[in-house]
């Protein structure tokens, strides 16, 4: 008679867990201000965008009456809305202003904390680069704070040495919260090397809670075969682990859920580490654990490289609700 599956004995599996990993303070805030949203003014209550890059978040929001739109437009004007954890362009709120919306923003307080930056930088007469990658809302957020022309961005090294400013002399740099530290370290040395009167941010763009991911998982893909990232495709911050893994020599996939896990990759494996992007909710790496217990004997080890006790509080619209 030939075992079926289930009484197969498994492979045993050892797991390094990375700490911290998932949702960080401004994702947490951003999506109790929509949950706030709906509970104060009713649903439904539309989001600009989503509010963080997550499917599973995004659709339990809809699930209790959150509405998520591309534009303004999209939005009656009886409506609140609320803008995501990535900032928006200036023209938004000044467009909801001027169609007396009631509006909510839920930019991460580490993201406007680099607006005000351009914004003094701008005010400073320096032209500024910004380190980060096209098309990614947080960049379109940021150069949106300031007039067309006063702003490039710089995505590459390559970028950083063809780079050409009209006063070289008179040059500020700015970076996506979401960055590969080591990566953006390479572009910051480039135009750093070739004009020195850069002037350079007070406190590291990068936020606290990406870079403590990227230690993390470094801490881990040095001791394991393989490395899941649970997150989103759209989240920079979670691809940017599977980088930081893969370039510490340890092959990593991202996986939004257990569903899309691909069993034969893990084949051969004897450890195996797991880290969240800062996105993902902590339920989504119990499930991808759960589905290894399935189909393993798997033992967990935390990995804890740094504590994080960030609490960002809600805007003041909503504290009466909070």
């Amino acid at each position: 008679m030939v075992d079926s599956p289930q009484n197969m004995p498994k492979n045993s599996l050892n797991i390094l867990l990375a700490n911290p990993r998932g949702f960080c303070a401004g994702v947490d805030r951003a999506i109790k201000i929509v949950e706030l949203a709906i509970k104060k003014f009713g649903a439904p209550v539309y989001v600009r965008h989503e509010i963080v890059h997550n499917r599973y978040v995004v659709e339990g929001l809809e699930a209790i009456g959150a509405i998520f739109i591309d534009e303004l437009e999209e939005v009656p004007d009886d409506a609140p809305v609320v803008f995501s954890a990535h900032g928006v362009p200036k023209s938004v709120p000044a467009e909801a202003e001027r169609r007396k919306m009631i509006y909510v923003d839920a930019t991460c307080p580490l993201v406007s904390k680099v607006h005000r930056s351009v914004e003094r930088h701008q005010g400073a007469g320096r032209h500024i680069l910004m380190i980060g990658h096209a098309g990614h809302p947080e960049v379109i957020g940021t150069m949106g704070q300031i007039e067309a022309g006063t702003i490039s961005l710089i995505e590459t090294v390559e970028d950083a040495e063809n780079i050409e400013p009209a006063d070289p002399n008179s040059l500020a740099y700015v970076t996506q919260t979401t960055l590969s530290v080591d990566d953006t370290a390479d572009i910051v040395a480039t135009l750093e090397r070739r004009f020195p009167q850069l002037t350079n941010p007070k406190k590291e763009d990068i936020c606290y809670a990406t870079t403590n991911r990227q230690v993390a998982v470094k801490e881990i893909a040095g001791k394991a075969d393989r490395v899941i990232v649970i997150g989103a495709p759209n989240s920079s911050n979670s691809v940017r682990l599977v980088e930081v893994s893969e370039k510490d020599g340890c092959p990593a996939m991202l996986v939004q859920r257990a569903a899309d896990i691909d069993w034969a990759w893990l084949k051969g494996a004897a450890t195996v580490g797991i880290t969240a992007g800062a996105s993902a909710p902590e339920i989504l790496v119990e499930e991808v654990i759960d589905a290894i217990r399935e189909r393993y004997t798997a033992r967990v080890e935390l990995v804890t490289t740094a504590e994080e006790d960030v609490i960002f509080k809600v805007p003041p619209i909503l504290k009466d609700v909070a």
